[in-house]
């Protein structure tokens, strides 16, 4: 079967990202430019157009008004996604031979940016939820432990990344994060890309965004949590502690230099939506309906875990003794498809699209996949990663990954170092980096971990030869 002709399919109901469901979501003046002749936004860097670092034309304003309206000093649009803006913030933040200081539970391109710019990353462990295998938040005193281990390394450590709220919807006291990592007189890049919406500001129930709390640099994925195009994304900026020069020289860098004007126009819609009064208007109704659906899919019966964001409804599989990935299977068989299947769980994005009735054929699904399972376990627990508070990889991440290497079984790679990252995608979380030590505790959980994901964590790791 031809992409074409999987993109032209719509049979299914869609609970994973894009979270404009298949365009059902999408902002109205960009639903009414899609439907004017095919091409005719496809547009380079004209005059009258500009692009994200040209600081005259239609997108130079169009940051400008946004940055205003957030209440921001400066912003600029991405066309390569969250991905792009994360890394060049990174390079921004520190010079080659500098520590950033970021949790386990980073996405891999900031390990990437990391590889690539010469830059030490220092990892640090995060709680553990055992019942679901998932990383939690964690405060500010767990925090101030973080700091008090990494002072120990002796890096010169240029920056923090903070991830928040996690892929799952889990929220931490982010203002307190902040304030703990400013009193170091550090800045701090918040990974937000799965809280664009916080901007709003809808209801004070709701966890708020890290802009709101004097983070320096927040970057925001437009089609995970805000009604945008695949690949649209926005970097936020604020305060003195960054240089906006190094930031666009970063961009730069890294972006395309023929940015498309279809996703910087989706840039700009999906922002809209979230801090004008109509589009908001719509959020608030779309949340309210999500919380319907929760509460029928609890009140049959159907396993859901506690997050900070209504419109992610995480799915208890391996509290009935499931795996996530294959009750995925299951629903997809059903043409229901979530977006994020784990081994203790499965999480649905309910997006910016309406979903109203599919509660009582959720709870069918769910029922009939119970009815054939022949496991009647219950509570099964997944093992701590084996991570100290703090560490470095003991070789730099660049020089290890352009190393000279071997391919070997997991379990005869004890003492080497690795060349690569072992990452399951999604959730893009590594659980190995290049220039880190294979210890035994680390092989065992791999092999474990193997167990969960035979088809995204393979047998054998590339070492360094």
């Amino acid at each position: 079967m031809s992409l074409i002709t999987l993109l032209s399919g719509n049979s299914s109901e869609n609970l994973f990202l894009p979270a404009h469901g298949r365009g059902k979501g999408l902002p109205e003046k960009l639903r009414n430019l899609l439907k004017l002749k095919p091409g005719i936004w496809d547009l380079p860097e004209l005059f009258e157009i500009g692009g994200p670092l040209i600081d005259e034309g239609a997108i130079a304003e169009s940051q400008k008004c946004s940055a205003y309206k957030v209440g921001v000093d400066r912003c600029w649009y991405g066309v390569n996604g969250a991905t792009g803006l994360l890394q060049s913030s990174l390079l921004a933040l520190a010079r080659p031979g500098q520590a950033v200081l970021m949790p386990r539970n980073i996405h891999k391109s900031c390990i990437q940016a990391c590889l690539f710019g010469g830059l030490t990353p220092i990892l640090f462990d995060v709680p553990f939820l055992s019942d679901r295998g998932h990383a939690s938040v964690f405060d500010r005193t767990w925090l101030q432990t973080v700091f008090c281990k990494a002072k120990e390394l002796e890096e010169d450590i240029a920056a923090v990344v903070l991830v928040n709220p996690t892929y799952q919807g889990y929220s931490a006291d982010i203002e307190s994060l902040i304030k703990e990592i400013h009193s170091h007189s550090l800045p701090v890049l918040v990974d937000e890309a799965h809280g664009a919406y916080l901007i709003s500001e809808l209801r004070p129930d709701l966890p708020k965004s890290a802009l709101s709390f004097g983070a320096d640099l927040v970057v925001h994925s437009l089609h995970k949590s805000a009604p945008g195009l695949v690949q649209s994304a926005v970097l936020w900026s604020q305060g003195g502690k960054v240089d906006p020069f190094r930031i666009e020289r970063s961009i730069e860098l890294l972006q395309t230099s023929s940015p498309s004007s279809l996703l910087l126009a989706s840039c700009e819609s999906a922002i809209k939506e979230l801090i004008e009064s109509q589009g908001q208007k719509k959020l608030i109704s779309l949340i309210e309906e999500a919380e319907s659906f929760s509460d029928f899919l609890i009140n049959h019966e159907v396993p859901l875990l506690d997050n900070s964001d209504p419109l992610r409804i995480i799915l208890h599989s391996s509290k009935f003794g499931l795996s996530g990935i294959e009750v995925d299977k299951q629903f997809i068989k059903k043409r229901i498809i979530g977006e994020l299947a784990e081994p203790g769980t499965l999480t649905f994005c309910l997006g910016f699209s309406s979903h109203k009735g599919l509660e009582k054929k959720f709870v069918r699904i769910w029922n009939e996949i119970l009815k054939s399972s022949f496991s009647q376990q219950k509570f099964y627990l997944f093992t701590r990663p084996p991570f100290e508070i703090v560490a470095t990889p003991s070789r730099p991440c660049s020089f290890s990954w352009g190393s000279n290497f071997e391919k070997v079984n997991l379990k005869d790679s004890i003492g080497r170092i690795s060349v690569e990252m072992v990452c399951p995608y999604p959730p893009g979380i590594p659980l190995l980096i290049p220039g880190e030590i294979l210890d035994k505790a680390r092989v065992d959980w791999l092999i474990e971990q193997r167990g969960f994901w035979p088809e995204q964590i393979p047998d054998f790791v590339r070492v360094v030869s």
